[in-house]
């Protein structure tokens, strides 16, 4: 791996960022955007993945980097689940559910290949 200096440069944290723009722009639809509950835990829950991409990026440390990876996966896998209950109530279609998971699924993918290049270089 290259080095990075700072977290924008990180697939993961760019993926996570795009995840996050996503889930914003579907709770700014009607309906989804006046259920205040699953709104803002949705939007909590997208931009957790990125900011805890950051945040562990900036720890320094590749344990303590990872730690907040797994958080960060946590928040996606979080997302994902959310998503249904949007889907379900009616304020997004089979497509958008779709683009948002697979988003999610490709920023997880990416999670994960960076925690196991971070425990093999402790």
């Amino acid at each position: 791996m290259a080095t990075i200096k700072n977290f924008e440069e990180l697939d993961s944290w760019k993926k996570a960022r795009e995840l996050a723009g996503y889930v914003y722009q579907l709770t700014r639809k009607e309906g989804f955007s006046r259920d205040f509950g699953l709104r803002d835990q949705i939007q909590r829950a997208a931009s957790s993945v990125m900011h805890n991409i950051a945040e562990g990026f900036e720890a320094g440390y590749n344990t303590e980097f990872a730690r907040f990876l797994k958080m960060a996966r946590r928040s996606a896998g979080e997302v994902q689940s959310q998503l249904y209950l949007a889907l379900d109530a009616g304020y997004i279609t089979d497509e958008e559910i779709r683009k948002a998971y697979d988003l999610s699924v490709e920023t997880k993918k990416l999670i994960n290949g960076l925690i196991t290049y971070l425990s093999k270089h402790r």
